[in-house]
């Protein structure tokens, strides 16, 4: 028990060590300032520029912002699917794949497309080499980019600067960040054991005469963006639980923390921006307990295991159903939160076997989008959050709502209101028509309150961006490949709109001077305000679905029945 909390902590303040250092960096990029790369990269961005007819200082209004990422997101959506539906006939398919059918290609093509990487297929089986590097790991550098970019323009507007340019700042988030970062964890990987090979499907036979076939690929460039953009797609069906894509502790170390390294130091590039890391830490930390919380509630379910087997068996042990032994109850417990908090989707273990504490904790994580968020998105919503806090704290004490010295109006509360109730219109409308109608209900292999779960994990999981699902839930068919793919499109643009409009109007506000009757946001008072209204907002939204489901679970599970 101790030697898996102990393993949890030493992750957790390596994560820690790792926020400034990589904020800080992300930030000098964003300010246009000097980094270590610029010798190398200078030139290959100018020639982006030149073949792509972009200036580099031509700042994007709100409107232009967000048509470059729409224009942008659909050419690349064509392109891709174009590729998956013409595999066939492409090179890079030593074992001969054909296309999948419309409604699994078209959901799969949105979800990369949309960093969401929600998966109903199994990768070995369903996509050439080709198309899993070529299209799909393309989407992963470009998805994660785009999130990156909106992201850093929402930090801009909210600190009174204009948005920049999104080609610009997409062209920068792979060339400083994703790619280098990804080429040095492809190698590190490749020398734990991921294979990174062209070469078709291995056949063996066994000792006991018998034929195996064992699928291989270009894993290890594939699993480094994966886990680094917070894609989380897998390149075989079992995603990181699959011993070629995470083999031992070292890789899954590697890819637990490059999961979480960027949304985590996010919240630092702000403090730069605003030139205020008084604040940054102290919200910082108020995410990073929340996470802590979550993650001991699910590490001490897994810890305690399920009830009825141990009362049965008359022993105590770990709930070790569904996970890999080279991991355990630890690390997977602690896997299952990250991949969660930070909209990554990628799993260590199956979640469909996670005890009901674990489920909360996920559902919760997708529920508020803060701990730690999706890839630059998890920032704004987090921001999103404080905006509404000093709405609501300025009305109770009779002071003007101000932000960083600019005034929250109406406009203001108005986009961050369609931010935050997009979401649960797009998780909890879905779901209960999924619940309502048999035609969808033919999927859930548990009827009871875990049945609930299923559903509502698989809206949460596609509204919030984030991939991962309870497999139980028979998830390819036409109504879940089509109904998904629409939670995954609102829930990714309508924020995006919202939030690139939100940052826009702020930008343009006059800064006002702080005087005595300032509402400080910087303080350890406001915070646990922020902390209040946050969790309290995703409970009332949410609490139905989390009490029917997990806890419900919890509650006949520990009752014994």
């Amino acid at each position: 028990m101790g030697q898996g909390f102990l393993q949890i902590a030493l992750i957790l303040c390596i994560v820690v060590a790792i926020t400034p250092r990589l904020g800080k960096y992300m930030a000098n990029i964003f300010l246009g300032e000097r980094t270590i790369l610029d010798p190398i990269m200078n030139p290959v961005e100018r020639t982006i520029y030149v073949l792509g007819g972009v200036g580099k200082q031509e700042d994007m209004t709100g409107w232009q912002y967000i048509r470059a990422v729409i224009s942008s997101n659909l050419v690349m959506g064509i392109i891709v699917y174009a590729l998956l539906y013409y595999q066939k006939f492409l090179p890079g398919n030593p074992n001969g794949l054909v296309t999948i059918k419309w409604d699994l290609l078209l959901h799969t093509t949105i979800s990369f497309l949309t960093n969401t990487d929600q998966q109903h297929y199994l990768g070995e089986n369903s996509f050439s080499y080709f198309s899993q590097t070529a299209a799909l790991g393309f989407l992963m550098f470009t998805s994660a980019a785009t999130g990156l970019a909106v992201g850093i323009a929402f930090i801009r507007g909210l600190t009174g600067r204009k948005l920049g340019n999104f080609y610009v700042d997409v062209t920068r988030a792979i060339t400083r960040i994703l790619l280098p970062i990804s080429v040095i964890g492809a190698i590190a990987l490749l020398a734990l054991g991921v294979p990174q090979t062209l070469a078709g499907t291995l056949v063996v036979q066994t000792l006991e005469g018998g034929t195996q076939y064992i699928p291989r690929g270009p894993v290890a460039s594939f699993e480094i963006i994966k886990m680094l953009g917070e894609n989380g797609g897998g390149f075989f069906g079992a995603n990181s639980a699959h011993p070629f894509e995470n083999p031992n502790g070292a890789s899954n170390l590697i890819e637990t923390i490059a999961m979480i390294c960027i949304p985590s130091s996010l919240i630092y590039t702000y403090g730069v921006f605003a030139n205020n890391l008084k604040q940054t830490w102290l919200l910082f930390w108020m995410v990073f307990i929340i996470f802590v919380i979550l993650v001991w509630i699910t590490a001490s379910g897994e810890l305690q295991g399920n009830p009825i087997v141990n009362n049965n068996l008359a022993i105590e042990m770990p709930n070790l159903e569904g996970k890999e032994e080279r991991f355990g109850w630890a690390l997977t417990s602690l896997w299952a939160v990250i991949t969660t908090a930070t909209m990554c989707g990628a799993v260590n273990g199956m979640h469909d076997s996670l005890m009901p504490q674990g489920i909360f904790s996920t559902l919760f994580n997708m529920f508020l989008q803060i701990v730690w968020g999706g890839q630059g998105t998890g920032t704004a919503y987090l921001f999103i959050y404080l905006i509404l806090t000093v709405f609501v704290t300025g009305l109770m004490v009779g002071r003007t709502p101000e932000f960083l010295g600019r005034k929250i109006e109406k406009r203001e509360i108005v986009l961050a209101s369609i931010v935050l109730l997009i979401h649960p219109i797009v998780v909890l409308i879905p779901s209960a028509i999924a619940l309502a109608y048999p035609i969808s209900l033919s999927g859930i292999s548990n009827p009871g309150f875990h049945g609930i779960s299923q559903v509502v994990y698989e809206y949460a999981s596609a509204a919030a961006n984030n991939g991962s699902g309870l497999e139980g839930l028979n998830d390819n068919t036409l109504w879940w490949n089509i109904s998904s793919s629409i939670s995954i499109l609102v829930g990714r643009y309508v924020p995006i709109i919202s939030i690139v409009l939100l940052a826009d109007s702020m930008s343009h506000k006059q800064q006002v001077p702080e005087t005595r009757g300032t509402l400080r946001t910087d303080s350890l008072i406001f915070t646990s305000i922020t902390a209040g209204v946050t969790l309290i907002l995703g409970v009332l939204t949410f609490f139905p679905v989390l009490a029917l489901g997990p806890i419900a679970e919890g509650l006949k599970l520990a009752s014994g029945s």
